[in-house]
């Protein structure tokens, strides 16, 4: 058996810059991990066609070839040629789903890291960074990790210095984003501010400093007319911040507290610390 750790992330910006022609949006984004995790445990065994079998805690995940996970360990196995192999993953899931969480991402990606590692690191870090673009855009972040500076449509990675914050968060229990559609009602808005918070925080950071009023997400403003429980966040919290597309909401160096949410409608999770990797396998 092998296991990793895949951690959270969430943006501590995200600007859009503009459209483009492939149909996503250009943006600049500083993504943070954070030490809230997953842990998928690996049982690869030989067998007469290559097979894969997940399970988990969660009744919100599919366990079929629509999991990130599954699509990851079907490219690494046709992009190395491993034959006759049955793979079996439990996955312990921790991260919220549709959160803006980066959940699946980093699922897919301690995945990538784990089959590399049982196969003797037939992958190069390049051959990993390919795999990973070809699954989505957040998971070149999450195979780097810790703070990143995320550019293009967020596949593009530069190392940041390691920030150390306290970050809270809150979910609506049955809300859940898709980035799609989060991108969709931002294209919608007439008017786009333009802040470049980005590169300020980044001087900050780099200089090992940080301003938290800096953070920002363009893409919160067009869905709070959309959902209830985020114009309600923002009604008790003024300073939270949506992450990624939704539907988490975060605040640093401060806390939710359920005497303000109904624990029935928001699930919080208080005082978690930035991390500085997106994976570990253990």
């Amino acid at each position: 058996m092998i296991k990793v750790k895949t951690f959270a992330k969430v943006n501590l910006t995200l600007e859009v810059l503009n459209k483009r022609n492939d149909g996503f949006h250009n943006i600049q984004s500083i993504m943070q991990n954070i030490n809230l995790f997953d842990v998928l445990s690996f049982v690869i065994k030989e067998d007469k066609t290559n097979s894969i079998v997940l399970k988990g805690n969660s009744n919100n995940i599919p366990y079929d070839n629509s999991n990130l996970v599954y699509k990851a360990i079907k490219l690494f196995f046709d992009k190395t040629n491993i034959n006759n192999k049955k793979v079996e993953v439990y996955i312990n899931k921790n991260i919220p789903i549709e959160a803006g969480l980066a959940g699946g991402s980093s699922n897919a990606v301690g995945t990538f890291v784990a089959l590399n590692k049982y196969f003797n690191n037939l992958l190069k870090e390049r051959e990993l960074n390919s795999l990973c673009l070809s699954l989505g855009s957040d998971l070149n972040f999450c195979l780097v990790g810790g703070t990143c500076l995320c550019t293009s449509r967020g596949e593009i990675v530069q190392k940041l210095k390691d920030v150390n914050l306290s970050i809270s968060l809150i979910k609506p229990r049955n809300i859940g984003i898709k980035a799609s559609y989060a991108y969709k009602k931002y294209t919608q808005q007439k008017i786009k501010q333009k802040k470049d918070n980005t590169s300020k925080l980044i001087r900050l950071i780099q200089n090992k400093q940080f301003d938290k009023e800096l953070i920002c997400n363009d893409l919160e403003y067009p869905l709070l007319n959309e959902v209830n429980e985020f114009k309600n966040i923002k009604k008790i919290k003024p300073n939270a911040i949506m992450t990624g597309s939704g539907s988490v909401f975060y605040v640093i160096n401060d806390t939710f507290s359920y005497d303000d949410f109904n624990p029935d409608k928001y699930i919080i999770f208080n005082n978690i610390k930035t991390y500085n990797k997106g994976y570990e396998v253990l």
